[in-house]
Order: C-alpha cells, then structure tokens, then sequence
C-alpha cells in the first residue's frame, strides 16, 4: 500500500522514536555514534576566493545537517539525495534503498573562515561512523551508506589522502568503508527535511541519534562551533 511521504515519515518517527526510547533505558547517557577523536588532514585544500561546495553522505541527513548547520564558515547546510537520477530523487523512492541515491548533504562554506580538510575532520570524528557499511546507527540501507561526492579533482585528492592517512594510523578498530565519487548532481530533498533537528529537538531519534554529534562538535571542534544554527531558511548564498 502506498503512503504519501508525509505519512511515511511518521511512521518512520514513531518506529525510530520506540527504538530510541528502549536505547534510553538501555544506555541512557550513550550516543548512536560515539565521536572519534581524529588528526587533522595532512593535505588540504588552499583557501580560495568564493562560496565553495562539500557534498557529504553520512547516514540520515537530519543529523549531518544539523551538525553543519553549527559549524562557523558554513553559510549553508541543505538536506538531499545524490548518486542516483533526478526521476528517483524522492524520498519514498530513496527509503527504498534501490535508486543509487545516498541521504547527503550540500555544504556551501567559506573557505577563508573554515577548509575542506576541517569539514572532512569534522564529518570523520563526530557526523558519523565511516566503517559502518551501507548503514548508521538504527537505519540500514544503502542509502545511509558513507560517501563523499567531490566537485573538483582538488577535493578527490584531498579526500582520498585523508581516508587513507586515518587508515594508516588505524584511528579506527575496522577500515574506512567511505566512497569517494565525483558529485554528478545534488538535489535538495523535500522542505519537511529541511532543519529538521532544529525544529524538531524534542523527536525521540533526534535526541538520542543526532543532538549528541552537535554536543560533541561543541566539545571537540570549539573553535569551529557556533550555537545559533544557520538554516536553509535564513541562508544567503552567494555562488
């Protein structure tokens, strides 16, 4: 039987929301995705002029987004779908986990207030867990799977050197399982989705899976970490 999307997402909220609810009484106090510590890259990107473009996937975007929307030097966090076709970019089509798409976040940055190889650092440490494949935390798929679509040969290399630095150094116990893609088109994902951790604080998955990667960017990245969110909503981008 079909549902509208809107439908679908709560029965989704309320599938994740029981879950979330038995973990607390499990482990009330941990995380889905405990953070890991990890060394800045050792190649980089250099600054340039001009707002620039991240696309990261990293489990359920509302927690990706949420993390980037408190992040100083990002002028925009937007929810989406990349890896597949414009025809499946939908979110009851993306829940299906057969479309290509991977839940993924566009990233519009300053590169003069924060770098690439910081959002990197930031997306390995506390946004998710890059050894987990095709899943994140509760949700399984290959649409929660880790990858990072590059917009420029630049970005592949800085990327593909950091992935293989971190696993040189075996900062995690299992291998980086994070794909590294060149970004053929990001689509935004429908506006329920958009700043959904901020609107939406008090949602059981939220609080358990999501608002803790923020509490650790706050504890881990200080000097990156700003309280008020900035939404898709209030953003002015300039290309």
């Amino acid at each position: 039987m079909s549902r509208s999307p809107l439908s679908r997402l709560s029965l989704c909220a309320a599938a994740a929301g029981a879950l979330a609810i038995a973990a607390f009484a499990i482990a009330p106090s941990r995380a889905a995705e405990d953070p890991v510590i990890v060394p800045p890259p050792a190649t980089d990107m250099q600054a340039a002029g001009g707002i620039q473009t991240a696309v990261l996937a990293g489990g359920c975007f509302w927690g990706v987004q949420g993390v980037f929307q408190h992040t100083a030097g990002v002028v925009n966090a937007v929810s989406g779908y990349s890896g597949g076709s414009k025809a499946t970019a939908d979110y009851n089509m993306v829940s299906t986990g057969t479309t290509g798409h991977a839940e993924a976040v566009e990233i519009k940055y300053d590169p003069n207030k924060i770098s690439y190889g910081k959002i990197l650092q930031i997306f390995f440490s506390v946004v998710h867990d890059p050894t987990q494949l095709n899943r994140q935390g509760p949700d399984s798929g290959t649409q929660y799977r880790s990858a990072i679509f590059t917009t420029s040969d630049e970005q592949k290399k800085v990327a593909e050197a950091y992935i293989a630095q971190l696993n040189t150094a075996k900062v995690y116990r299992k291998p980086i399982v994070t794909k590294v893609d060149a970004l053929e088109a990001f689509y935004p994902a429908e506006a329920y989705h958009q700043d959904y951790l901020t609107l939406h604080p008090n949602q059981p998955y939220i609080v358990y899976n999501d608002i803790p990667k923020v509490e650790n960017l706050k504890k881990i990245f200080a000097e990156n970490y700003i309280a008020k969110p900035t939404l898709t909503s209030s953003a002015k981008v300039t290309n």
